[in-house]
């Protein structure tokens, strides 16, 4: 058979019902997920504003002026879907034309699928997930060279070794959120700035004092007297240390400080991170949450039944 016959012969068999079953299955789920956590943040943000009642308006929960998540759904549906059923396609394609299964098959077939990130129109959007997966492939080389002892770093045994790495992370994340901004993705720091305690004047006076700069004391002022409850306090041009009464003007003590910025982040990150965790584990396992549910159902109307 020649060649092209033998193609098209494979593109018309029944080898490809599965991909395209990978495909539908994914862009459904990815879909799902999306649209699951718009409706989430947006319940929770009516919910912030002791609007209860507007929870249950249609109109008002899933309405196209405040829930604008249908094309960006698509396309998060379209790459991981399209990543899903290419791959296996592509795969699939390779075993029957040479005739065997190698990892060459799957680096081709990986290789070509990661196409589907043209999905997604934003360049930085790309940029970023690109980078986040190189993180999970060294994360994955590293776990298997370490699974088969060829290679693991000093101290990976410790107990609570993660939490230590974790927290080192953080500490070079904030250390760049600080004293090198310019090394984040403007995002980034917009997230942390709008979270965190500190205005952005008090980052830049920090930042320059660290520096051994002057302080940018006009900048600093204005800020300072927009503040309720500030106490005036003598700025200086170098200072050889920012005072706490400067970082948080409102409260004198660095601990009330502490908690209140503690519960202020919870209750804005709560909700992102909630919708986040719950709607992908909810739509990934819609099948045992509703079997679960259909059993408690049932336990509860034998228990009425008979009781």
């Amino acid at each position: 058979m020649a060649p092209s016959l033998r193609v098209i012969t494979l593109l018309t068999s029944r080898v490809l019902q599965t991909p395209i079953g990978n495909l539908c299955q994914s862009f459904l789920l990815s879909y799902g997920v999306r649209v699951g956590i718009g409706i989430l943040l947006r319940a929770f943000k009516l919910a912030r504003r002791q609007s209860y009642s507007s929870i249950l308006d249609l109109k008002q929960l899933v309405s196209e002026k405040d829930l604008i998540v249908r094309e960006e759904a698509c396309r998060i549906g379209l790459l991981f879907g399209g990543f899903t059923g290419s791959y296996h396609a592509l795969r699939c394609l390779l075993r029957k034309l040479r005739n065997k299964e190698t990892p060459v098959n799957s680096f081709l077939a990986g290789s070509i699928a990661g196409l589907s990130v043209l999905a997604l129109d934003d360049s930085n959007r790309r940029r970023t997930l690109a980078l986040y997966l190189l993180a999970r492939v060294a994360q994955c080389a590293y776990n298997s060279a370490k699974s088969k002892n060829k290679f693991h770093l000093w101290g990976s045994y410790w107990r609570h070794g993660d939490s230590l790495l974790f927290a080192l992370a953080c500490a070079q994340v904030m250390y760049a959120f600080v004293m090198r901004p310019e090394s984040l993705p403007k995002s980034y720091q917009e997230f942390i700035q709008k979270t965190g305690p500190v205005a952005a004047p008090v980052y830049k006076a920090v930042r320059d004092s660290c520096r051994g700069g002057p302080v940018d004391v006009a900048s600093l002022s204005a800020y300072l007297s927009s503040r309720k409850k500030f106490n005036p306090v003598k700025l200086e041009e170098f200072p050889s240390i920012i005072p706490c009464s400067v970082i948080h003007p409102d409260t004198d003590s660095c601990l009330t400080h502490n908690a209140n910025a503690a519960s202020a982040t919870f209750r804005k990150t709560f909700p992102l991170y909630f919708s986040l965790t719950f709607v992908p584990f909810v739509v990934l396992h819609l099948q045992k949450v509703y079997l679960s549910l259909m059993v408690s159902c049932f336990n509860f109307a034998f228990l009425c039944f008979h009781f």
